[in-house]
């Protein structure tokens, strides 16, 4: 197998490439706004001809792994949370590949899970994984992202999985206007409508309507640097039902898989929570499931806080392509 290999990460907001010169080891990471570009191909060109990617062998590439943030079906590609839409084969053609491989990036995410040490991670509340065990994940960002680790005698299997657009189940009275304001703009109101950054936005202004105050401007960061910093009462609020519905959504994941090897949580907005996330009311509201809170205990739930994670996961996929 011949290096360097391109591995790309592509969200709905940013495209983050590296270059794996050698087998897990990644040189020349860099994040791209998708702004900034009319197409992928534009965005691999820009990359590809930056001096510090020459430099390692960007011109020599023939093998390329594409996680990208929506379904992965057939030969071409529709973002779901921006414009971008290709061919498969086109792309491979274009830029000379002899391998190509485009999965959906929580898939190529739970493909890393097993090779996340412990400074890549940390756990939330009580709970033990159990070895050879199923493994959940989701994590909140532009949408919000769901997949599963089964475990196989040929190795892990990782799950293709749109889940984060499963319908939203408010579980109180604040959720239930929660979700009655979003109904009066939204035919279907799923969980990452709320599980997102655009979500933090949502409950922002839904919870301004139910206490009758005036709404501002603020972007998702904004709302999460008031929320924490205690200087907006309603923000501090989104922040506490963040979690809520986060813990919610994760349990509902851990008793649909069964995941006694534990519930991983990714995306931008979790770890930008810092140590906020560990004190929040999500662990409680994960354990709170009636007549299942005693299985749930013991079912443990981590922060991924590696930057980077799903090359990790796409890395692996490349290099057994012809089992995932």
């Amino acid at each position: 197998m011949t290096y360097p290999h391109l591995l790309a990460d592509i969200g709905g907001t940013n495209a983050r490439f590296a270059l794996e010169v050698a087998p897990g080891k990644l040189q020349c990471i860099q994040v791209l706004p998708c702004t900034q570009f009319a197409t992928l191909s534009d965005a691999m060109r820009a990359y590809l001809s930056e001096p510090l990617a020459q430099q390692a062998g960007a011109d020599k590439i023939d093998r390329a792994a594409i996680a990208i943030a929506n379904p992965v079906h057939g030969d071409m590609v529709q973002m779901t949370n921006h414009h971008w839409s290709f061919s498969i084969q086109a792309v491979q053609k274009e830029f000379h590949l002899a391998t190509l491989l485009v999965v959906n990036d929580f898939k190529a995410l739970a493909m890393a899970l097993p090779f996340l040490n412990e400074q890549q991670k940390f756990q939330v509340g009580s709970g033990q994984a159990q070895e050879h065990a199923v493994i959940g994940l989701l994590g909140a960002g532009t949408g919000l992202g769901v997949s599963g680790l089964i475990p196989t005698e040929g190795g892990w299997v990782a799950l293709d999985s749109e889940g984060g657009h499963t319908s939203f189940s408010p579980t109180n009275a604040r959720e239930i206007a929660i979700l009655q304001f979003a109904l009066q703009t939204l035919p279907h109101v799923s969980s990452e409508r709320l599980l997102s950054g655009a979500g933090l936005q949502l409950i922002y202004r839904a919870l301004a309507d139910m206490h009758q105050v005036p709404t501002e401007e603020f972007d998702p960061p904004e709302i999460m640097r008031r929320g924490l910093d205690n200087s907006c009462a309603i923000c501090s609020e989104v922040l506490i039902v963040f979690c809520e519905v986060l813990g919610t959504m994760a349990s509902n994941l851990a008793i649909t898989l069964g995941t006694k090897g534990g519930i991983y949580i990714g995306g931008g907005i979790v770890p930008r929570l810092g140590s906020y996330f560990s004190t929040s009311p999500f662990r409680a509201r994960f354990e709170q499931k009636g007549r299942f809170g005693n299985y749930l205990q013991q079912i443990p739930t981590f922060v991924i806080t590696e930057p980077y994670p799903a090359f990790i996961g796409i890395s692996a996929m490349l290099g057994s392509e012809g089992q995932v």
